[in-house]
């Protein structure tokens, strides 16, 4: 007999703002992780101080802003006006209080609901808010959200500005580090869409002079490009973009200073006026996929109170650039039209470069036309009895309208490797493919072999990437391969189909390596799993010279009991980062051309589980 659930006033109660937040995160800061994703909620965390501190230099108040990390504690200090003595305590623990709803003070920002650094607050173990204002200072401490020490007034020689202290919770965050990339590649956008700013960060200085401009510099190489970089700057809106050799499309997308990762309306519109100006100008009707293929653009647009889809403002939904003003898409099409026609006209070497890349590309598409149509009739076949991949059962988190936030695919080599995976997985949000043998070395081969190669043909098809990562179902794409040699040999083939064809899905932090313990150390009382040398020698030390161990050769060798609590709540996930100042051919060159004696070296100096199997005899061994 089914439970009768009580349904009656006592049922129904109220959360204050801090239950609230500490109970629905994903309503404000999207999903929390543990800082291997660059869109964690740390990094979050991180943004909502600073877009307060990024709203104050828009209005002219400090040109300055110093950023701390030491042992997970974030210090961030500005050099504006400093919060309202009086009304410090209300502005971080205050829901919707905050001075941005009067739209005459901070009429381009992006902080306009009140709730920001109230969610920092609740989230973190430790906050701590100090305003300085007039030759005055006032403190305040919380310990998630609460309250604990509320300081008098006191007198100061420091600058006027604001500077808040937090560590996130671990409660909330577990196992949470900091990735200097990400929050680099975060400061880098803001002293982009703002000339003139200079952030400090641990030591270092980041200021830019030419936004966006010096934004793509930094996302593409000089060798890479079909053309100068082309840069367009007007009132509210700022455009910079170039074609290369890569596949893919790759987009910067900015709101009022913020990074929109998943574009919106002004993104759309700027690819409708972008392709729109070119038929024109061109005097043909291009396919729309031969003008954007290998485009890497940057868009910024400053608009007056922006609508976002979500709390964490990943997404515009705003049409107008103002209220009751002109629509945003008129607006993009207007300036596009006429400053991209402008340059080509000035500029016609430009204009020759850019339609020989539109050309190659229609052509490159025409000759794999019929092996697409081919293929993706196969794949539809296949996948009504596809036993490569076990999909997970949602792709969406009702907590945030990013559907991929919570979901993982496992791309695994082997029926072992799978099986242990796929018994041992979430079903919920991990879905696992399972490769059959040794993928194909795509280096330098053309798109066509995709759609060739059933295993590749397959794997584009469940990411649901063939045209493109706007409708990726995965957030985190994780390449699960063995620790030994022929487990990193396929891992570099994986790498290299997505640097080769899909590289956007690479250069937007969405590629993973699994790690595995190579060791578990045990008695009789406990059980220690090791993931390095240093690690086992730490758990032989706690547990004795009688505790036995346990070197894995192969994922197929960790049972799918054991396997659940390395892809749970601990899971170790190294994300997949691309160097700067490396471009994307000279890495495939390295790892994937002749196999010279430099690769080898990297190779045996870098596969870790070599260095420590070397010796060993068994598998399983007394100490």
């Amino acid at each position: 007999m089914a439970e009768v659930i009580r349904y009656d006033e006592e049922s129904i109660r109220s959360l204050d703002w801090k239950e609230h937040i500490r109970t629905r995160p994903g309503m404000y800061i999207g999903k929390l992780g543990d800082g291997t994703s660059m869109d964690d909620g740390i990094y979050v965390l991180m943004k909502e101080v600073i877009d307060n501190s990024i709203d104050e230099f828009v209005m002219g108040n400090g040109k300055t802003i110093d950023i701390k990390i030491e042992e997970n504690k974030v210090s961030i200090r500005d050099f504006g006006r400093g919060i309202p003595l009086g009304k410090v305590i209300d502005c971080v623990s205050r829901i919707n209080t905050g001075g941005k709803y009067d739209s005459n003070a901070f009429k381009k920002s992006v902080g306009l609901n009140g709730v920001g650094t109230k969610a920092v607050n609740a989230l973190s173990g430790f906050f701590k808010v100090q305003s300085f204002r007039d030759g005055k200072s006032k403190v305040a401490e919380f310990e998630k959200g609460v309250l604990i020490k509320d300081h008098k007034l006191n007198d100061t020689l420091e600058a006027d500005g604001t500077l808040i202290t937090f560590i996130a919770d671990d409660t909330i965050f577990k196992n949470f580090r900091y990735i200097s990339e990400f929050v680099v590649n975060q400061i880098w956008n803001y002293t982009f869409l703002n000339s003139g700013l200079i952030i400090n960060f641990n030591g270092e200085k980041y200021l830019s002079k030419n936004g966006l401009l010096d934004l793509l510099k930094r996302k593409t190489n000089e060798e890479d490009m079909r053309y100068p970089i082309i840069h367009l700057r007007g009132e509210d809106i700022e455009l910079a973009f170039t074609h290369e050799n890569q596949y893919g499309e790759e987009y910067y997308s900015f709101v009022n200073g913020q990074h929109t990762t998943m574009g919106g309306t002004h993104l759309n519109f700027f690819k409708e006026a972008f392709a729109k100006t070119l038929r024109e100008f061109y005097k043909k009707e291009f396919d729309l996929a031969d003008i954007r293929s290998s485009i890497v653009a940057a868009v910024s647009v400053r608009i007056q109170e922006p609508v976002f889809e979500s709390q964490t403002k990943t997404k515009l939904g705003s049409v107008s650039t103002f209220p009751d003003g002109p629509s945003l898409k008129q607006f993009i099409i207007d300036f596009v039209k006429k400053e991209l026609d402008d340059y080509l006209h000035k500029h016609p070497e430009t204009a020759d470069a850019l339609l020989k890349r539109i050309m190659q590309s229609e052509r490159e598409r025409k000759e794999i036309a019929g092996v697409r149509k081919l293929a993706n009739e196969r794949a539809k076949k296949a996948n009504l009895h596809n036993k490569k991949l076990r999909d997970c059962r949602l792709h969406y988190n009702e907590d945030t309208t990013d559907k991929r936030y919570n979901s993982t695919l496992f791309i695994t080599e082997g029926d072992s490797a799978s099986g242990s995976i796929t018994k041992s997985r979430n079903v919920e949000t991990q879905a696992v493919f399972s490769l059959r043998g040794k993928p194909l070395n795509c280096y330098g081969l053309t798109k066509k072999v995709v759609y060739e190669n059933e295993e590749f043909n397959l794997l584009q098809h469940a990411l649901n990437i063939e045209d493109g990562i706007d409708d990726l179902r995965y957030n985190q794409v994780v390449i699960a391969t063995d620790a030994d040699v022929d487990g990193m040999h396929i891992r570099l083939l994986i790498m290299t189909f997505f640097l080769q064809f899909f590289p956007d899905l690479v250069k937007n932090g969405h590629l993973y390596i699994l790690e595995t313990p190579l060791f578990r150390v045990r008695n009789k009382q406990k059980t220690i799993y090791c993931y390095n040398e240093t690690e086992k020698q730490k758990a032989i030390a706690e547990l004795g010279n009688k505790a036995e161990i346990t070197r894995f050769k192969g994922l197929g060798e960790i049972s799918p009991e054991e396997f659940g609590l390395f892809i749970g709540d601990d899971i170790r996930l190294k994300p997949v980062l691309l160097n700067q100042e490396t471009t994307i051919q000279k890495l495939l060159e390295f790892y994937m051309g002749k196999n010279t004696l430099d690769r080898q070296n990297f190779i045996i100096q870098n596969l870790r589980v070599e260095k420590d199997l070397v010796a060993a005899k068994e598998e399983t061994e007394l100490v």
